[in-house]
């Protein structure tokens, strides 16, 4: 199954400027900008600059370059926003994909949150 690609969603229109965002970092394949609805004192929002619906999506028909430039915006995002687990407390990653991962915009995108203690994702299992 192909991935379709909806150029309307809110995150292609901030792509395309349409769209205000406060941003992090921006590098030639990437964008990182704060979280409108912060769900933690730190919380940045990864993209990459193409139309990549998942994580899945993204790994599978993105360039190398993009792969590497997407990793490396991250890792200069937690340093820039001190979350790193070796100079803060850590953070935590998510992105979320189609139905069942709730995923809410179809373009792929990392939560990076930081600042606070996260809690567990899932309860242990008994």
């Amino acid at each position: 199954m192909a991935y379709a690609y909806d150029d309307q969603n809110i995150f292609a229109k901030i792509l395309r400027g349409e769209i205000p965002n406060k941003t992090v970092l921006e590098t030639e394949h990437t964008l990182a900008f704060e979280d409108i609805r912060p769900q933690a004192p730190v919380h940045v929002l990864v993209i990459p600059k193409g139309p990549y619906v998942t994580y899945d999506h993204f790994c599978e028909a993105a360039s190398d370059a993009e792969i590497v430039d997407f990793s490396r915006a991250v890792a200069a995002v937690c340093k820039m926003m001190g979350v790193t687990a070796d100079i803060g407390e850590g953070c935590r990653f998510i992105s979320n994909a189609g139905e069942h991962g709730v995923q809410e915009v179809p373009h792929y995108h990392l939560h990076v949150l930081g600042g606070r203690w996260m809690g567990r994702m899932l309860a242990k299992a008994e």
